[in-house]
């Protein structure tokens, strides 16, 4: 199904900075954070429970359910950055104003544990949202240019596309060429918001993956859940971005990130991807899960991000 894509953040436009899930290390974060919105030529408007922390949450439910639905609700309020990720926002969905994000829609941006703020805006508000770096994030040139382009296009036609450097081409597991919806994020919260209301619309979607610091093993029973869910099936495409693979005694040495991707990528019909710049490093796309975009052998993934 369609969705809508919130309007562009032109220069000048007031953000709101706030904390959805985990807290941050200290006042640095913010006025990195603050720095980071200035540099992009928009104003930054911090919330009211930004510095708030409850042991691994940056402050209770009420209090960052409270500071997201502030900043949806205020007509003054043009975008939303998360200031990090974490763990917590999968706690306040059930209370997120969504009829409002609906009527009025505002660029949603941050990712790790914000993906299950865009798995829920889709499907409860139908609207565009951006996996992009945090707010508090050192942002490289990279990642500076990726996040003002894909929150700027004003073309319903526009097209993005990021130029790789040389040294980090996509990696082919399965050639094709697939048109579809961006959808996904972080693994573990994809497969964690099945069989709730929240759960991403994988049906002819491109899905993009991303993970951090977890078990060989672990990955592997998520991508498992893929398969034998049949989600993997039902996709137009899927694009591996960055993992990051702790450690475990557990792990079995025949069992490498590669082998798991290319198990995941047999039971797709569509063209498999891994080596995309999305996930926990430096130089990161942002990218309009929600929009169409195109990827094949000839051009890579282009994205209509608006």
């Amino acid at each position: 199904m369609p969705y809508t894509s919130p309007p562009a953040l032109a220069p000048g436009a007031r953000v709101a900075l706030l904390a959805p899930a985990g807290p941050l290390s200290d006042n640095d974060d913010l006025e990195r954070a603050k720095k980071n919105v200035r540099a992009l030529g928009w104003e930054p408007h911090v919330s009211e429970h930004a510095l708030s922390r409850d042991g691994y949450l940056a402050g209770g439910d009420a209090s960052r359910l409270a500071d997201l639905n502030a900043a949806i609700r205020d007509p003054r309020i043009d975008g939303i950055w998360c200031l990090r990720g974490g763990y917590g926002t999968m706690r306040i969905l059930d209370g997120v104003d969504y009829e409002s994000l609906r009527r009025a829609p505002k660029a949603i941006i941050g990712f790790s544990d914000i993906t299950a703020l865009h798995l829920a805006v889709r499907a409860r508000s139908d609207i565009v949202s951006f996996h992009g770096p945090a707010a508090r994030a050192e942002l490289t040139p990279f990642s500076r240019q990726s996040l003002l382009r894909a929150t700027s296009a004003t073309s319903a036609t526009a097209v993005a596309r990021d130029p790789f450097t040389g040294d980090a081409p996509l990696t082919w597991l399965r050639e094709g060429q697939a048109t579809g919806r961006l959808e996904g994020g972080n693994l573990a919260l994809l497969c964690a918001l099945f069989g709730t209301p929240y759960a991403a619309r994988v049906d002819g979607a491109i899905l993009v993956l991303e993970d951090v610091n977890e078990p060989l093993y672990r990955i592997d029973r998520m991508l498992r859940q893929l398969i034998l869910s049949g989600v993997l099936s039902r996709l137009a495409g899927l694009c591996f971005g960055a993992f990051t693979a702790r450690g475990d005694e557990n792990d079995a040495g025949a069992h490498t990130l590669d082998v798991l991707f290319n198990e995941a990528a047999a039971h797709v019909p569509g063209p498999v991807v891994s080596d995309a710049p999305v996930g926990h490093i430096p130089d990161q796309w942002t990218l309009p899960l929600g929009a169409r975009a195109e990827l094949s052998p000839a051009r890579g993934l282009v994205l209509a991000v608006r």
